[in-house]
């Protein structure tokens, strides 16, 4: 296994398919002839993978180059990207920042250049935070449109395959190559409606910089969302208990995953089918405000990312997201788009849009893109 410190984000390095795009996977994707390892040392041994997961193999056949899989969260379960077993990627745009998790690696070997796209998982905001850390696009289509055949954990209600990319025209080539629908490049944005939910400052400068491309957002609100976090908080619990705690007696993953894996077992009956009360509730408040406008805009984190020295405090990361994780929570696709920085950190945009509405977001994130050059 190479050194992350050396490969800004690779687990391990090979070369397969030929073609003009080139891509990386995380690590909770399945390579035929490589172990599928999370990041974990208890997966260190795992079993070699006898088959591509379903979206590399389509990827794969459509005369795409698999360069590498790169690293991550341990168990995906984490959302600094800080790992000290198989390595903490450096966030190649903003060093001294944390690359951000779990699809850490994924971000990083966008950002360095390394690759045309690559593939992470999204069930929290695992491709939309460390996408905006990193200061790329990254796309979470919505739940269930990308295969999640031979993806780590094998069952969940959140996870989604997410793209990242530094340019939307590749984002575009990536969704045609998955038989996602994005249609023709648009010349005016749809109407939007602006969501204030992060920390003053980083809606400013999201409000001004969408005022100087002449949008003027609708303000609307999401009364749920909170509680739409909190709801995704307990269901991940659960699920990551149901799917790792047997590696817990091998003693061989990192005490902080670990201790948050035991916490699912104490997720009970009456707090999910709370969080799927809140799951009906919240999903119905998104659809209601995207019949009103095509397209819902807010900040992705709701505050700036820490540095590496910060995030060694787990209290003050444990909010960061917030303004991603309920969108996995209600299913939509949202994409992150890199909007300026505060203080030398970066500052990053997400849309939202009505399920079914993948090629709206690379359309929209085309259009911003060629207003900010």
């Amino acid at each position: 296994m190479k050194s992350i410190c050396e490969n800004n984000g690779y687990v391990e390095q090979f070369v397969l398919g030929e073609g003009e795009l080139r891509f990386a996977v995380k690590d909770t994707l399945d390579i035929a002839g490589y172990r599928t390892r999370a990041g974990c040392p208890a997966l260190a041994a795992a079993p070699v993978a006898q088959h591509h997961a379903g979206v590399v193999a389509t990827l794969l056949n459509n005369r795409c180059v698999l360069t590498g899989k790169t690293t991550l969260h341990e168990l995906a379960f984490g959302v600094t990207g800080i790992n000290a077993w198989s390595g903490t990627p450096v966030n190649p745009l903003f060093p001294a920042l944390i690359p951000g998790g779990s699809s850490s690696g994924s971000a990083a070997v966008v950002a360095s250049g390394e690759v045309d796209f690559s593939l992470g998982t999204d069930t929290g905001g695992s491709v939309r935070m460390p996408a905006a850390c990193c200061g790329v696009l990254g796309l979470k289509p919505g739940y269930g449109v990308i295969s999640r055949d031979g993806v780590l954990p094998a069952h969940s209600s959140l996870d989604c395959v997410g793209i990242f990319a530094r340019n939307a025209t590749v984002l575009r080539q990536v969704l045609t190559h998955l038989s996602i629908p994005v249609g023709e490049p648009i010349t005016a944005l749809p109407e939007v409606a602006f969501v204030a939910a992060a920390i003053p400052e980083i809606d400013a400068l999201l409000l001004g910089q969408l005022e100087q491309q002449g949008i003027r957002p609708h303000h609307s609100q999401l009364p749920a969302l909170a509680d739409a976090h909190r709801a995704g908080l307990a269901i991940i619990s659960h699920e990551n208990w149901q799917a790792f705690n047997s590696l817990l007696s091998s003693e061989e993953v990192s005490p902080d995953v670990a201790s948050r894996i035991r916490a699912g077992k104490d997720v009970d009956a009456a707090a999910l089918a709370n969080a799927e009360r809140v799951r009906i509730k919240f999903t119905a408040e998104v659809d209601a405000l995207l019949e009103q406008t095509p397209l819902l805009v807010l900040a992705t984190l709701p505050e700036l990312p820490p540095t590496l020295q910060e995030a060694q405090d787990p209290l003050s990361v444990v909010n960061l997201t917030r303004l991603v994780r309920p969108f996995n929570l209600s299913g939509h696709p949202a994409i992150t788009l890199p909007m300026g920085e505060l203080r030398g950190r970066p500052v990053a945009l997400q849309l939202v849009a009505a399920k079914g509405r993948e090629g709206l977001l690379v359309q929209a994130a085309e259009w911003f893109c060629r207003g900010l050059v």
